[in-house]
């Protein structure tokens, strides 16, 4: 049984950081491409990041890169993503996400395994 458990969610100030984590088990994690989505009230889900299996290949959206940056770790079966300079339009469940494909587009339907998120919330 697939399990991605997050943690690190919380409340902080704009300007703020904090450090999201997604601890994996029962998959092969080396073999998996991980990624990181959101979903704000009322909004779609959104692509945040991704990094490949060996961590060679990683993508960003473009309102997160340069602040945001994704890590893995295969030997602790953990993704992780430090968020940096946070704004409250970062405020969104986020939750991690597992493809045993290396996806050609950022979408959330190219991913098979799910968390069930933690809230970031972004004072101003």
């Amino acid at each position: 049984q697939v399990q991605l458990v997050e943690s690190g969610g919380g409340l902080v100030q704009a300007g703020g950081s904090l450090r999201l984590s997604c601890a994996a088990s029962g998959l092969a994690f080396s073999t998996y491409t991980m990624g990181w989505f959101r979903q704000a009230p009322g909004k779609e889900r959104e692509f945040v990041a991704d990094i490949s299996r060996n961590g060679l290949a990683i993508r960003y959206a473009d309102s997160v890169k340069g602040r945001f940056t994704i890590s893995k770790d295969n030997a602790k079966n953990t993704v992780s993503l430090q968020m940096n300079n946070l704004k409250p339009e970062d405020t969104a469940v986020y939750s991690c996400a597992a493809s045993f494909d290396w996806p050609g587009t950022m979408e959330a339907r190219q991913f098979e395994y799910w968390g069930q998120g933690t809230q970031v919330t972004v004072s101003s």
